[in-house]
Formats: structure tokens, sequence, C-alpha cells
């Protein structure tokens, strides 16, 4: 059977690409990586330091509208952390940026911590127990 060794990149449609690319630099660490034009957006590529890259795409026909995990598609995105600690030290990162977010919350996978994108798009923290 054919095999896929992870992911490669996950890319968000955003209404301004400049406000959210200042937005994940800020508060996510990612760093720029290129700039790709066509007829019908613009995406901002960006590389976390781990590898991961995430694209942010304008696009032009995009009227405006915030996210929304009731449609079809994109519910949330999900980040790895190492452990609990870890957690707490986003709690307190996330609050000094002035990012809205949820308390630590205990799952039966592990602990979690949501907050969301310029766009309303959910982001989670999450260690797995």
């Amino acid at each position: 059977m054919p095999q896929h060794t992870g992911f490669s990149h996950v890319s968000l449609s955003v209404t301004d690409l400049e406000a959210s690319k200042r937005w994940y630099m800020d508060v996510l660490d990612f760093v720029e990586l290129a700039v790709l034009e066509d007829a019908a957006y613009t995406q901002q590529l960006l590389l976390h330091p781990t590898g991961f890259a995430l694209g942010l795409q304008q696009h032009k026909g995009n009227d405006g509208s915030l996210f929304t995990p009731e449609r079809t598609g994109l519910d949330h995105l999900g980040f790895a952390v190492a452990d609990r600690a870890e957690l707490e030290a986003w709690t307190d990162r996330l609050a000094a940026l002035g990012v809205k977010h949820s308390p630590i919350a205990d799952t039966a996978f592990g602990a979690v911590l949501c907050f969301r994108d310029p766009d309303d798009i959910q982001l989670e923290l999450f260690a797995t127990a």
C-alpha cells in the first residue's frame, strides 16, 4: 500500500493577508517563506522552525465573511506541544499578546488550549496524554 510520511502543509483562506501573516508570525513564531500570486488569489507561505509550512491565501473572490466550522471543510487546526507545562507557558504568552483563549482543558486524550486567529479559525495547542 502507498504510504505518506506526515503532513507537509496546511493552507488557510483569510480575509486580510497582511493582518493574518503578522498574527501568525507574532503569535506562533512563523517566518516568511515566499509569496505566490495567481489571477484568483495571493498566497503567503510561512514556515515554522519545526519545518511545518502554512499557506495563507487571500482569494480575490472572498466576500469578507469570517470562518465558520458549520460549513464543510476545516473545523480547527491543532498544534502539538510537549506537555502540560508547555501549555501553561502558552497560556502566559497568549495572555501577554492579548490573544483570547480558553483555559487548559483535560480530555481523555490529553490537555488542550484553544484560541482563534483573526478570521475566527479555531486553533488548538494539544499535549497528548
